[in-house]
């Protein structure tokens, strides 16, 4: 089965965050959804910031190895780590994620 996780960061932390996950092999593809702004309490005063979305997609198998490895590389002293669970993923597509998250014999 495969998983999705959003994960938001600032702009310029985006594309290493993939790189790390991508070469982890903890995921199979991380798609950059650039020009989100996010509005959330921090510390008891409201931030307004400019940030980028990471759609991080996964196997179910992996999610624990994938939050581990993206803890270890996102700037963030609290990242948002949401996964969300695929109920349908067209097969050929799930095989492809499935090759790219096991580590090469």
């Amino acid at each position: 089965m495969l998983s999705v996780i959003l994960t938001s960061c600032p702009p310029a932390a985006a594309q290493g965050i993939a790189d790390a996950l991508i070469e982890s092999r903890t995921a199979a593809c991380v798609s950059a959804i650039p020009g989100v702004l996010s509005t959330y309490r921090w510390q008891g005063t409201i931030h307004r910031d400019a940030e980028t979305l990471l759609m991080i997609k996964t196997t179910r198998d992996q999610v624990e190895a994938c939050m581990a490895a993206l803890r270890d590389v996102h700037p963030y002293s609290v990242p948002e780590m949401v996964e969300l669970p695929a109920e349908r993923v067209w097969e050929a597509y799930l095989d492809w994620a499935t090759a790219q998250t096991r580590l090469p014999n």
